[in-house]
C-alpha cells in the first residue's frame, strides 16, 4: 500500500494537533470541490485557511514552530506539511501561477471519512435495483455490464454484513450504560435511529431482496446456458482483463456463479440480523428491567451486589477476571475458625454395612388447597409475561373507538404500566402489529420522563 501512498500519510491524523489539521484538509476540500477540477490557486486556499486561523474557536497548534504566529504563517505552514505528508500537490503552470491539488487517493480517503463522520447509510434498494436492471436489459457490451454486476453485489453483500456488525457494536456497547434512562435512550434514540429507521426497517419494506431475488437468479441462470451471450461477454473480457479467450470464458461463469451464490445464501445473513436486532432489544429491556428491580429481597440484594460488582470492574478497567480482586468480595462470605471444639467438629467414621429394612409407604392424598396457590402463582406469573399478542390486545382497549392516541394517555401507575410501555413503543417498528407509532417530544409524567409518541390504529 505505502508504494501508492505517502508513508507519513497518515501522521496528521494521528498527531496532538489531529482536530486542526482534520478542519483544514475539510476547509480545502470544500473548496476544491466546488471547482471544475480539484485543482485550486495557491492564493485562494490561503486566503481560506487563514480566515479559519483568524477564528475565535480555531484550535491552538500546540507545539508546533508557528505557535503564536499570524494566521497567514499558520496557513502557509499547513499547507507545506499537507504537502510533506502526501495529500496534497503544488505545482507551478506556465504563467508561473502554483496551483494546488489533492492526490488522487487522498480525496477517496477524504470522502470515506466524510461519509463516516456524517453517519451516512447505505441504500440497499439502489444497489438491488441496479443489479436487476442490468440483468434485465439487452446491452452490446456483456462484458462491462457483468463486472458492474458482479461490483454491485459485492457491496450489497458488504453493506450487509456491515449493518450484522452495527448491531453486533450496539450489543457489545450496552454494558457502557448504567441507569434504565441511559438505555433506554440508546435503545429507543441513538439505536433506533441508526440502526431500525435508517436501514433495517427498509432492508424488510422497500429495499427488501425477495421482491428481485428470483428474476435476477433465473436470468443470470439463463445467461449461463447461453452460448452466444458467454462468448461475447468472454471476448469483451479478454481484452478489458487482457486475458486469453479461454480464461476470459472461464472468468465469465466465475462471475455468474458468484452473484447467483451470494443471492441464494443471502438468506443466512438475513436471519443473522433479525437474530442480533432480537436479541440486542432483548438484552436491552432485561438491562433496563434489571436496575429497576430493587427492594430488601434475596432478588433485590443479589441486583445490589451485581450491580457494585459491575460499578468496581468498570471504574478500574478490570477485566471479568478481575472480580477476584475486589476488595469487598472477601466480606461477603466468611469462613472463621473455631476455638471450641464439639462432637460436630470431629470426624465422623464411615459405619459399616447395615441391613436394609424398607420402610411402608404411606398414601397420603395431595394438599389441594396448596396445590390452587401454586398453580395461581404459575398462571399469575404467566400473565404478567408481555408477548406482541398480548401488547396488541392491550393497544386495542386502550384505543377502544378512537383512531390514535397518545402514549401518555396510557395508564402509569406503576413500573408494570412503564414497562407495557416500553413493549408497545419497541413493538411498533413490527410489520404484523395492529398499531404503528410516530414519535413526539420528550415530556415528564408520573415521575417518568420519556419520548412521547403516538399511537395509531392501522386500517384493516
Amino acid at each position: 500500500m505505502f508504494h501508492v501512498i505517502d508513508e507519513h500519510f497518515f501522521v496528521p491524523l494521528a498527531s496532538p494537533n489531529k482536530t486542526v489539521y482534520w478542519e483544514c484538509i475539510c476547509k480545502l476540500f470544500s473548496v476544491m470541490d466546488h471547482q471544475l477540477s480539484f485543482g485550486v490557486e495557491r492564493d485562494v486556499l490561503v486566503e481560506e485557511l487563514e480566515y479559519y486561523f483568524e477564528q475565535t474557536q480555531a484550535s491552538e497548534l500546540e507545539g508546533e514552530e508557528v505557535e503564536g504566529k499570524p494566521a497567514r504563517d499558520k496557513a502557509n505552514w499547513m499547507l507545506r506539511k499537507l504537502e510533506n505528508y502526501g495529500w496534497i500537490d503544488i505545482e507551478t503552470d506556465k504563467s508561473y501561477v502554483q496551483r494546488i491539488n489533492f492526490k488522487e487517493y487522498a480525496v477517496k480517503v477524504i470522502k470515506t471519512f466524510l461519509e463516516i463522520a456524517e453517519g451516512k447509510q447505505i441504500e440497499y434498494q439502489g444497489y438491488i435495483y441496479t443489479i436487476y436492471s442490468l440483468v434485465r436489459s439487452a446491452t452490446d457490451n456483456p462484458g462491462i455490464v457483468l463486472l458492474s454486476i458482479v461490483e454491485n453485489t459485492d457491496m450489497l453483500i458488504t453493506g450487509l454484513k456491515n449493518l450484522s456488525s452495527g448491531i453486533k457494536h450496539y450489543i457489545d456497547e450496552l454494558t457502557r450504560y448504567k441507569t434504565p434512562a441511559e438505555i433506554m435512550n440508546v435503545l429507543f434514540n441513538d439505536y433506533i435511529e441508526n440502526i431500525v429507521d435508517k436501514a433495517y426497517h427498509r432492508l424488510l419494506t422497500s429495499d427488501n431482496v425477495s421482491k428481485f431475488r428470483p428474476e435476477i437468479i433465473e436470468r443470470l441462470e439463463s445467461k449461463s446456458r447461453s452460448k452466444s451471450y458467454v462468448e461475447k461477454a468472454s471476448r469483451e473480457l479478454a481484452g478489458i482483463r487482457e486475458i486469453s479467450k479461454d480464461e476470459a470464458e472461464e472468468l465469465v461463469y466465475h462471475y455468474i456463479h458468484q452473484v447467483i451464490d451470494a443471492f441464494q445464501n443471502m438468506d443466512e445473513i438475513l436471519l443473522e440480523i433479525n437474530r442480533k436486532n432480537t436479541q440486542y432489544q432483548r438484552a436491552a429491556i432485561n438491562r433496563a428491567k434489571f436496575y429497576l428491580i430493587g427492594g430488601e429481597d434475596v432478588r433485590g440484594q443479589i441486583k445490589e451486589i451485581l450491580s457494585g460488582m459491575n460499578e468496581e470492574i468498570n471504574q478500574d478497567n478490570k477485566d471479568l477476571d478481575g472480580i477476584y480482586r475486589i476488595g469487598f468480595m472477601d466480606e461477603l462470605i466468611r469462613i472463621y475458625s473455631s476455638a471450641v471444639l464439639d462432637e460436630k467438629s470431629l470426624y465422623t467414621p464411615i459405619e459399616g454395612k447395615k441391613a436394609f429394612e424398607p420402610e411402608m409407604l404411606l398414601y397420603e392424598e395431595p394438599d389441594q388447597k396448596l396445590r390452587d396457590e401454586k398453580m395461581r402463582r404459575m398462571l399469575e406469573k404467566l400473565a404478567k409475561v408481555l408477548n406482541p399478542e398480548k401488547i396488541n390486545n392491550y393497544v386495542e382497549k386502550q384505543l377502544g373507538d378512537r383512531q390514535e392516541m397518545l402514549a401518555s394517555e396510557l395508564p402509569l401507575g406503576n413500573t408494570d404500566d412503564f414497562v407495557k410501555m416500553i413493549y408497545i413503543r419497541l413493538y411498533g417498528q413490527r410489520k404484523n402489529m395492529k398499531y404503528t407509532i410516530a414519535v413526539k417530544e420528550m415530556i415528564k409524567k408520573d415521575g417518568y420522563r420519556f419520548t412521547d409518541f403516538t399511537i395509531h390504529r392501522k386500517e384493516h
